[in-house]
């Protein structure tokens, strides 16, 4: 829509003619001809088309990651350098992985299609003075809209005439109750009664509007438009790509400082550069791929048992690393049924007359709205005994109904309706009147509707009821309805802010009620943000504001996603729960984005993970299995920083002081074969309790620390295993890479026994399958040197003194590894 003709954001505080001189229109709808005119100016009334991914760019994208380069380029010179297994399984794991992430990712494209799917495909409009069904698509601003109960609304407008009309806004604010849509002006900035939003349905009446905004201008479309932007990467997804940064530098720092030194002492060329390609295909994490990808995939499997469906691989990672999870109100922390909680006498005193009163009239009338449900699952058996002998509608005008129904009491007259309205019919002075009226506003501080109601005996003849008879009442009482939290919601809330994850509610319901869930679940509930205070803060100011408040009511949904961005901004890992409309926008810019079975099919689009319960305990199960994966993830990239790492940067340093290769190019991508099928057993692991206490965050810095203690101790016994074969034991060049090559085998695999779990071993026993991969591995390692296989790869039978004392140095640098792994792992537990 163009900016100099857009109708002022708050339409529905501007009269009829405010808005028809803003849109160039009259009151009586458009010719034929203007509409066309304005299809042309304005665009169809539908939703920004997806961007759409076509899959070669997808592989691609992924293929460009550091990671992936380097794994790319590894391969390639391993087959190069006449390691072609080797080099096709890198590939191929390569391969593996980023079809497995481009098939993952299909549901983001769809979002939008979904969405508009879900909208009405006929709308009833003024054409040349007459009322047509047109398609959907060609509602245009100016247009005179006429809906139906039963009609989905399809664009925003403001009503000019009503009757009887009310309309479901669950999905785009979260309001359980049915919202009553009148004409005139709003009472307060927050009212939008007057208005009726895309998306909306109609419950009752009818209602003939003014449209103001069509497409990506509509609140729905705006959560259209933002499903169809293209998401940022991920904590995880920016994590990985900052780890595969640091490996590209170390790695080509280590062959160029190899290769440039060998060839200064005057090396052979040839010897030098296919040795330093050993190094960089050594130091290459090309299981890391593969290891990620099995163990996210175990984890999905994991958290499928426990009632998850995980569309995006990457997000079980997010939602362990989660320290902030904002939720919608309805049907996450309350189950979106309106309830009977109270009924009080005239007094205000607790008392059942009321809640009987007006289940009778909810039964005999036919009204059944969702409060008339209310009150007959409140009082099934009020009804028993009455029969219907008159009537009279509910009329929203008046905001009351009555019946007038014959039984145990005889002939009665039953009126309930909006307290105001009764009680102006009831026989009471002005003071009980206003303190009926004070007891009204104290129960709505708590949260809870109120409706009253009234009767009087009914003399003379039965007959349909009217107006006229609706006098002369007696105040009955109120009864108070609430949507009230699940018995589960404050018991998940304090199991999750124990696990670091605190909680706050991003609502669309007035921000009194919202501050009464706040309280009953055990949330901060002293102050409440609304979407109008937040309308008045730029960027900085709420990234301020959002640490100090647990509760936010009446939030249009860009106002949920504004939210969600100022957490992001301090640092936060975020996650969103939501099931409606309204919370697309915030699930979509969300880290971890958390629907439910049953939600809006929009929702379930827009999120990364669906719950089959729509239950916060079945949150804080998935964000224990998040956490587990990832410390089997951290595994892997830890024996990496501890180990290979170390004693590649020890052949390094070897292969420049002494005047032989300390290990053959082949014996290298051996000794790297082998290492990586230990670690296939990581994903099967188990995970200690302490891994999962506390978010778990990726940190470079972290891993920069670990490898800084834990490689340079493996260097140092890789020194110590050159000193005793070449001073202690005399060992030929072939003595020594044949010892060598056991010893770094021994150190690498049996490590990740001790750095697996922040504990002592032997109190956290492996999976088997772990233990089985990386002792068959070694025994492999150690047994080849006495096979024929192992002149292939230049290996001859060590004596056994060498054998002992490479054994004896194992065990010791297993000890000190013990020893020094609190210190590199002090600032949180790893698994």
């Amino acid at each position: 829509m163009d900016s100099s003709t857009r109708a002022d954001a708050n339409f529905w505080r501007l009269s009829p003619p405010e808005l028809c001189s803003r849109l160039g229109c009259g009151l009586t709808g458009l010719s034929a001809t203007e509409a066309d005119e304005r299809l042309d100016r304005f665009g169809l009334n539908t939703d920004a088309p997806p961007r759409i991914e076509g899959a070669a760019r997808a592989i691609l994208r992924r293929l460009l990651e550091p990671l992936s380069l380097i794994l790319l380029v590894a391969g390639i010179i391993s087959m190069l350098t006449g390691d072609e297994i080797g080099g096709l399984i890198i590939v191929l794991i390569l391969a593996l992985s980023i079809g497995l992430d481009t098939i993952q990712e299909g549901h983001a494209v769809r979002a939008a299609e979904i969405l508009r799917r879900s909208v009405a495909l006929k709308a009833e409009v003024s054409r040349d003075g007459a009322f047509v069904d047109i398609d959907v698509e060609h509602v245009v601003p100016g247009d005179l809209l006429r809906v139906r109960a039963g009609d989905i609304i399809p664009a925003d407008a403001l009503i000019l005439e009503s009757t009887a009309f009310t309309a479901g806004e669950a999905a785009l604010t979260g309001e359980p109750y049915p919202v009553q849509k009148r004409a005139g002006p709003c009472a307060s900035p927050d009212d939008t009664s007057n208005a009726l939003f895309r998306g909306a349905v109609a419950q009752t009446g009818e209602a003939i509007a003014l449209v103001v905004r069509t497409g990506r201008d509509t609140v729905f479309g705006a959560a259209a438009s933002a499903l169809a932007e293209t998401q940022a990467p991920s904590p995880f997804e920016r994590d990985l790509r900052e780890f595969g940064l640091v490996i590209a530098r170390a790695t080509l720092a280590l062959v160029l400082v190899v290769l440039t030194i060998r060839v200064v002492f005057g090396r052979p060329v040839l010897d030098s550069l296919l040795f330093a390609v050993a190094l960089a295909v050594g130091l290459t994490p090309e299981l890391l791929p593969m290891i990620t990808t099995v163990t996210l995939s175990r984890g999905a499997l994991r958290m499928a048992g426990r009632k998850v469906i995980v569309k995006r691989l990457a997000a079980i990672h997010d939602l362990g690393a989660m320290n902030v999870l904002c939720t919608d109100k309805t049907g996450t922390l309350t189950s979106a049924e309106i309830t009977l909680a109270r009924s009080l006498d005239a007094a205000g005193k607790d008392d059942a007359r009321a809640a009987r009163l007006g289940a009778i009239a909810a039964s005999l009338g036919g009204d059944r709205g969702a409060l008339d449900a209310a009150l007959v699952a409140g009082r099934p058996e009020a009804a028993q005994g009455w029969t219907l002998a008159g009537r009279q509608a509910f009329d929203f005008s008046r905001r009351l109904g009555s019946v007038l129904a014959t039984g145990p009491e005889g002939a009665r007259l039953i009126v309930k309706g909006a307290p105001e309205a009764v009680l102006e019919l009831c026989t009471m002075d002005q003071h009980a009147r206003d303190a009926a009226m004070a007891r009204v506003h104290a129960l709505a501080t708590e949260g809870l509707r109120t409706v009253a109601i009234a009767s009087r005996a009914w003399s003379g003849a039965l007959r349909e009821v009217e107006t006229d008879d609706e006098t002369d009442l007696v105040f009955e009482g109120l009864c108070a309805f609430a949507d009230p939290p699940k018995p589960t919601a404050a018991a998940a809330i304090a199991r999750l802010a124990a696990g670091g994850v605190s909680l706050k509610i991003l609502s669309g319901d007035h921000p009194v009620v919202v501050k009464r869930l706040a309280g009953l679940v055990g949330l901060n509930a002293e102050r409440v943000l609304s979407g109008a205070d937040i309308a008045e803060l730029s960027d900085e100011a709420l990234a301020v504001q959002v640490r100090s408040a647990d509760a936010f009511g009446r939030l249009a949904p860009d106002q949920k996603s504004r939210i969600v961005k100022a957490l992001q901004a301090g640092g936060d890992v975020v996650g969103f729960l939501g099931d409606g409309i309204n919370d697309a926008p915030a699930l979509k810019v969300a880290d971890v984005g958390l629907s439910v079975d049953g939600a809006t099919g929009v929702a379930q689009a827009a999120a990364d993970m669906i719950l089959l319960a729509s239950d916060l305990e079945v949150v804080a199960d998935g964000v224990e299995e998040g956490r587990r994966t990832f410390a089997n993830i951290l595994k892997y990239v830890r024996m990496g920083a501890s180990s290979n790492f170390g004693n590649m940067l020890s052949m390094a340093a070897a292969s420049i002081a002494l005047p032989f290769l300390p290990m053959l190019p082949t014996q290298i991508l051996l000794n790297n074969l082998l290492y990586d099928l230990s670690e296939l057993g990581i994903p099967f692991d188990r995970v200690s309790t302490q891994a999962t206490a506390k978010p778990q965050v990726w940190s470079m810095s972290r891993l920069v620390r670990f490898a800084a203690i834990m490689g340079p101790l493996s260097s140092v016994f890789d020194f110590l295993t050159f000193g005793a074969l070449l001073y202690l034991f005399k060992a030929s060049p072939d003595e020594f890479r044949t010892a060598w090559f056991v010893e770094s085998m021994a150190t690498q695999i049996l490590v990740i026994f001790v750095i697996r779990t922040y504990g002592r071993p032997w109190r956290n026993w492996p999976d088997p399958v772990l233990a089985a991969s990386s002792l068959i591995a070694l025994l492999a390692a150690i047994a080849l040197p006495f096979t024929p296989l192992g002149t292939w790869f230049g290996f001859v039978a060590p004596p056994p003194i060498m054998m002992a004392g490479i054994a004896l140095l194992v065990v010791v640098y297993l000890g000190c590894a013990e020893l020094l792994k609190p210190f590199a792992i002090r600032t949180g537990p790893t698994g």
